[in-house]
């Protein structure tokens, strides 16, 4: 069980373009593998539209993803401060899990992205912590002995990892964004690590 999963939402490509990066951080840790996943679309109906498998990416996680993965980073596009439905809807599944202790003493991270600035993304990444909380997970964030949180122009919390489209003129992640990003992969993947040697 070495494999951290970077589970995330993304329409316009943003949220994906930081999990990829988030995934390169993770395998700077040896040993440690990236399980990327993503969750299915939802919509305002009580018939599932979604295929069962995406036309393009990464699979739709399930729980079982979450079960076997010694780490978990967590990426959402901003609605209006907070976490996409998708996300939320994925989430909300795992009452299972949060009886059974399942997700309990692992790390976790998470990450955003905005079309704006201000446009919310230290409210998304906390309010994507409150679930993870609850499960028991240890949430890892950027400490400022990372020099691209001060130096940013664009993305980048203390919170986790950020993404400003309108900055970036076509979508692209900025290079601090980028560094940030593997830095929460990393950091999230090396206390998995010390989590592990100590079982």
């Amino acid at each position: 069980m070495n494999e951290i999963l970077v589970l995330y939402y993304s329409r316009q490509g943003s949220t994906a373009a930081l999990a990829r990066q988030v995934c390169r951080g993770v395998e700077t840790i040896p040993g440690m593998q990236a399980r990327l996943r993503t969750v299915a679309p939802v919509a305002a109906t009580t018939e599932r539209l979604d295929p069962s498998v995406p036309n393009e990416g990464p699979p739709y996680a399930s729980h079982d993803d979450l079960v076997q993965c010694c780490g978990l980073i967590l990426g959402s596009p901003t609605r209006f401060g907070n976490m996409a439905a998708p996300v939320k809807f994925f989430l909300d599944g795992t009452s299972a899990l949060w009886l059974s202790g399942a997700l309990a003493g692992k790390p976790a991270g998470v990450f955003t992205s905005t079309q704006t600035l201000h446009g919310g993304q230290e409210s998304t990444l906390l309010s994507m912590m409150i679930p993870l909380l609850h499960h028991g997970m240890y949430l890892v964030g950027l400490p400022y002995s990372e020099r691209g949180l001060t130096d940013t122009r664009s993305g980048g919390t203390p919170y986790g990892a950020s993404h400003v489209a309108v900055l970036s003129g076509h979508g692209e992640l900025s290079e601090t964004e980028r560094e940030l990003a593997r830095a929460l992969g990393n950091r999230v993947a090396a206390l998995a690590d010390r989590l592990q040697s100590r079982l």
